[in-house]
């Protein structure tokens, strides 16, 4: 399930908490370093429309006046929100069990085959949008994205990802090589023919002709929500031009749609590849351990040095779902797993565990403070990375030059 199985499995490639204008909630001058949550750094002139907009959008989600803090400093021209939590809750994977928070599922519409659509309880737009504002990281707009339209378009973006990844069954090649529908695709590389959203839907329509690993579904399902929203959703068709043309500048449109650097812990990292932007995402680092957002690409490193070199066990890639569920590509746990079972899942493979049903007795059941430890970088004696990839804010802010073709 690491990243290294795509270049084996497939192509080989190089109303808001006003705490009435106190000093509690008004910070002018504040230290920027120290903000979580979300955070709109504008001009001056642009904040009244922020703060407006702000407002009406959290009434719009039903999130009550109370369970937002904003804090203000008029001079420099920043606003941030943040969950009126205490600073040392992180955690985002039980926000649904908060019955103060009121979170319930939405239903969204998907397309199948023959025109039909099929209906999928997925994430909230309210639980990304709380998400986002709790305490272990901060979201920042600024420049052209100092806009509360940019934050609705991205939470609109994080939800259609999950959306896509809520019922997936492509078969795990464990090993063997990489399958694809010879229509659409020759070894990770669409036909000529085709328009790549065209080719995407296919994995999703037609699953039982892809086996792929879990770093190349991870892609593939980002890329959709990605493209599916402003194809279907938004209907900006000159937008899913330009992002179609921008994955595809190598030909490659399942290459590279993260930043270079998620990979420069790797042995055989190439030190050229740190500066390279990614097609489709950026990464930050630093996020609070059970920190996740619905739609963030995560990443749990096999620090096994055995297993570790089995190919498609270096690590796992999956998608938060919300709801403290994880993407599960194969079906092998009833379409997610919790944050507990995923971190098990990657820590069984030291031992032997590669199917749990099949390998069940070698599983050593994990402690509370086994799990705790898990949790920590793998600098710290864990196996998360405290890195979060996730899509840019498309058409609010300058996308970074992939350069020229075929290094990008």
């Amino acid at each position: 399930m690491g990243k290294r199985s795509q270049m084996l499995l497939g192509k080989i490639i190089p109303l808001l908490l006003l705490i009435p204008l106190s000093a509690e909630a008004i910070a002018e001058g504040s230290n920027a370093s120290t903000d979580e949550g979300i955070r709109f750094s504008c001009k001056p002139g642009q904040l009244e429309t922020i703060e407006s907009d702000m407002e009406t959008y959290l009434a719009s989600l039903g999130v009550a006046p109370g369970l937002v803090v904003k804090k203000v400093d008029r001079t420099n021209g920043a606003v941030v929100y943040t969950l009126n939590t205490p600073e040392e809750d992180t955690n985002t994977l039980d926000l649904k069990d908060r019955a103060e928070l009121q979170i319930r599922d939405d239903i969204a519409s998907l397309p199948t085959k023959h025109g039909k659509e099929k209906k999928v309880h997925t994430v909230s737009k309210k639980e990304i949008l709380l998400a986002l504002l709790q305490h272990g990281r901060l979201t920042e707009f600024k420049n052209g994205a100092c806009d509360v339209g940019a934050l609705k378009e991205h939470v609109g973006i994080r939800q259609n990802t999950v959306a896509w990844a809520e019922n997936l069954n492509w078969v795990w090649p464990d090993g063997r090589a990489a399958k694809w529908n010879n229509k659409y695709w020759k070894r990770g590389t669409p036909r000529p023919g085709h328009p790549l959203h065209e080719a995407l839907s296919d994995i999703f329509i037609n699953q039982n002709k892809y086996s792929i690993g879990c770093y190349t579904a991870t892609k593939i399902v980002v890329i959709q929500g990605v493209l599916d929203y402003y194809r279907r959703i938004k209907k900006n068709p000159a937008q899913l031009k330009r992002l179609e043309n921008r994955l595809s500048i190598d030909k490659e449109p399942l290459v590279g749609i993260e930043p270079g650097k998620m990979w420069d812990f790797e042995k055989d990292f190439d030190p050229r590849q740190l500066n390279r932007p990614g097609k489709l995402l950026k990464i930050e680092s630093g996020a609070a351990p059970q920190n996740f957002v619905p739609g963030d690409w995560v990443h749990f490193l096999n620090t096994d040095p055995a297993t570790y070199e089995k190919t498609g066990y270096e690590g796992s890639n999956p998608i938060y779902l919300g709801r403290n569920k994880f993407s599960d590509y194969f079906n092998d746990n009833d379409h997610s797993y919790t944050y507990q079972q995923k971190a098990d899942e990657v820590y069984q493979w030291r031992n032997g565990v590669f199917s749990r049903s099949r390998d069940f007795a070698k599983i050593k059941p994990l402690s509370p403070q086994d799990m705790e430890r898990l949790s920590r970088t793998p600098a710290e004696g864990g196996i998360l990375r405290d890195i979060r990839a996730f899509p840019y804010y498309f058409g609010y802010e300058a996308l970074p030059d992939l350069g020229r073709a075929p290094n990008f």
